[in-house]
């Protein structure tokens, strides 16, 4: 398992980079197949990149009391072709003061932290936004080079190994600016261009329907009066709070999720868990960082899940870690909900899985599918309804944690099941629209990767024998 690279000191150039991680092999392959390319260029020839300044400064032009209405991108929005997950908002004259984050159409973004490669490109939907320090945007000024084909060559290996080699730190990796800008970027054929951005078209077009598709299960569920109280304080007694809750911290009774309860009251709920619940909640395994392997069976860890989709991990363990490691895998109609980190996320298995989940990740059931459906339930789980309880319950954490306990007694609506049938119909739609765009997408990444590889018209040839 161990590799060896042999590098001149001649070889360092300017970055003087003495560390091993930086000349793993799989690194100097990329770097050695891009440089045989004869129009590759630093990506800081062909862009301007731009992000904020410095954190305290950007802190107090954010926090200015002004009402939040410009969508405002972090580094978890980003990396995966468009711009995805819960955006925040800040205020317009916040917006108006951060000039060069503010996005245009065809700006590639791409994370400076958390998960460090792939790149995101600025479509229609989002231009006018705005983002954090944690983003760069990179802006094209070659009207030689695609925007849509250099980002999806930023999504390809070759872009990817570029961005994590160009990270430091090992705890918290953070992309360097410097060795960003020093990033190749191959250039392509007019034709090749054309063909794929045509192919990038039609993913989006797919993409931007499942994204409304899910709006609307969303809102036909979603309670918007919950938003809407704006109070600030509230009053309670000691007898009413601490005897029954055990909370004493002043957030734990905002007046939002007094909203929320006054919204559940009037409809028909149960709890999630427990033995009157909805779900059995079954626990993975924590195996430690000692048990990681480069091969074995896939380590699912909450880094690796969205609502959307399972991302294919990069961490293995041993198929002896623990006796029948087959009854950890989890099953088709199976709900993952994060516990740990970032918590609340659920998402629900559309076929068996032959994996093991962290620890981090609750394995969830539905008991009797005649009160509750599995697709309705994940979206009831993702919505504001259970993401306010969460928030309520685990307030005043340094580190998010949420309590098995706390989540047995999470309160679910249970609608009339022709409505659940409806939203869940819908879910279904979307999510295999979503699918569709992803394929589409990654046939177009493996494209790129055989032109590199080959030439473009070989590359072609083999994307047009693609279904």
């Amino acid at each position: 398992g161990l590799e060896c690279s042999e590098i001149l000191l001649s070889q360092l150039g300017e970055n003087s980079r003495v560390d091993a991680e930086y000349y793993k092999k799989i690194f100097l392959k990329s770097s050695n197949l891009l440089n045989r390319e004869k129009s590759i260029v630093e990506i800081a020839n062909t862009t301007e990149l731009h992000t904020n300044g410095a954190f305290a400064e950007v802190y107090n032009i954010l926090h200015d009391g002004e009402k939040g209405e410009i969508p405002y991108i972090r580094s978890e929005n980003v990396g995966n072709f468009f711009i995805f997950g819960y955006l925040e908002k800040i205020s317009r004259k916040a917006h108006e003061q951060l000039v060069y984050t503010q996005t245009q159409k065809n700006d590639i973004l791409v994370a400076r932290t958390g998960k460090i490669g792939g790149a995101s490109i600025i479509t229609d939907s989002w231009i006018g936004c705005n983002s954090n320090q944690n983003v760069v945007n990179i802006r094209l000024f070659d009207d030689d080079y695609s925007a849509i084909l250099t980002m999806i060559f930023l999504n390809t290996k070759y872009g990817i190994a570029q961005f994590i080699r160009a990270a430091t730190g090992n705890v918290q990796p953070w992309l360097n600016l410097s060795l960003l800008r020093k990033v190749k970027i191959p250039h392509f054929g007019v034709n090749f261009i054309k063909v794929l951005e045509e192919r990038f078209e039609m993913s989006q077009a797919f993409f931007g329907k499942a994204q409304k598709l899910y709006q609307v299960a969303f809102e036909m569920l979603y309670p918007r009066e919950i938003e809407m109280s704006t109070q600030n304080f509230a009053i309670r007694t000691i007898g009413d709070t601490f005897k029954t809750s055990g909370r004493l911290d002043s957030e734990y009774y905002h007046s939002k999720y007094d909203a929320l309860f006054d919204f559940l009251r009037k409809h028909k709920t149960a709890p999630l868990g427990g033995s009157q619940g909805l779900v059995s909640i079954k626990k993975s395994i924590e195996p430690g960082s000692e048990a990681y392997l480069e091969e074995g069976v896939p380590f699912v860890r909450v880094s690796d899940v969205d609502k959307y989709e399972i991302s294919t991990p990069h961490i293995m363990l041993s198929k002896d870690i623990v006796p029948n490691i087959e009854d950890l895998y989890p099953k088709k109609d199976t709900i993952l909900l994060s516990k740990d980190g970032s918590i609340g996320i659920a998402y629900k298995l559309e076929k068996d899985m032959e994996a093991v989940t962290s620890g981090a990740l609750l394995h969830l059931t539905v008991k009797d599918s005649n009160v509750v459906l599995p697709d309705y339930l994940t979206l009831v789980l993702n919505s504001p309804i259970v993401q306010l309880q969460a928030e309520r319950d685990c307030n005043g954490a340094v580190i998010q944690h949420w309590k098995p306990s706390d989540i047995e007694k999470v309160l679910i609506p249970i609608l009339d099941m022709p409505l659940q049938q409806e939203i869940a119909s819908k879910v279904q739609e979307s999510f295999r629209l979503r699918t569709e765009s992803k394929r589409l997408l990654e046939l177009a990444v493996k494209t790129v990767e055989m032109a590199i590889e080959t030439d473009e018209a070989a590359a072609l040839c083999w994307l047009s024998s693609q279904k």
